[in-house]
């Protein structure tokens, strides 16, 4: 498949974990960052907001971190910037490399056609399908390999989660294309 077919295939959200210190004093951290919240009688960690890029962070007294909202790869590295010099600067001893990765990468897709589930479900593997309409209106297909699920919806909208690259993402794709295409 080339470029051009991706033309529809957009990036939701990724979300991103690691390490960025050892310890983390949240109490400390929620009183001397705008826009950093926290509630421990709600949630162990603190909610950390940036704007630009529009990113929320959770941040925890181990040292982990966990980013979600991001839209690329540019936003992960500057929202990560942003939040490391905010800790430095509120006084934690963070590492100089954070060890952060993607972990997840959730994207949309119009295939530009109706999708007949019923016919995906009678043709293709049902060990890797969950259909219940009368529960959920979309059909859960889950690809080995690359490890992808994908939400099939009727109107041929395809919502694709698990991928932790965009090139995974797009083998997935290219999978399940070339899946539908024996069926449509």
């Amino acid at each position: 498949m080339d470029e051009k077919g991706y033309e529809s295939l957009k990036i939701e959200n990724i979300v991103a974990s690691g390490v960025i210190a050892d310890a983390i004093d949240l109490e400390n951290v929620s009183d001397k960052i705008k826009n950093c919240e926290l509630n421990t009688k709600r949630f162990p960690g603190a909610v950390y907001r940036i704007e630009k890029p529009k990113i929320a962070s959770l941040i925890f007294s181990s040292g982990k971190v966990v980013l979600t909202g991001i839209r690329n790869n540019q936003d992960l590295h500057d929202g990560l910037d942003i939040i490391m010099q905010s800790l430095r600067d509120a006084g934690v001893d963070t590492y100089d490399e954070p060890q952060v990765a993607v972990t997840n990468i959730v994207c949309s897709y119009d295939m530009g056609k109706y999708i007949n589930l019923n016919k995906v479900v009678i043709t293709l593997n049902l060990e890797n399908i969950e259909y219940e309409p009368e529960q959920f209106p979309g059909l859960v297909y889950r690809i080995d390999d690359p490890k992808i699920v994908a939400l099939l919806f009727s109107s041929g909208k395809i919502i694709l989660t698990g991928g932790k690259n965009i090139e995974d993402i797009k083998r997935g794709l290219d999978f399940l294309e070339q899946r539908l295409e024996t069926i449509m």
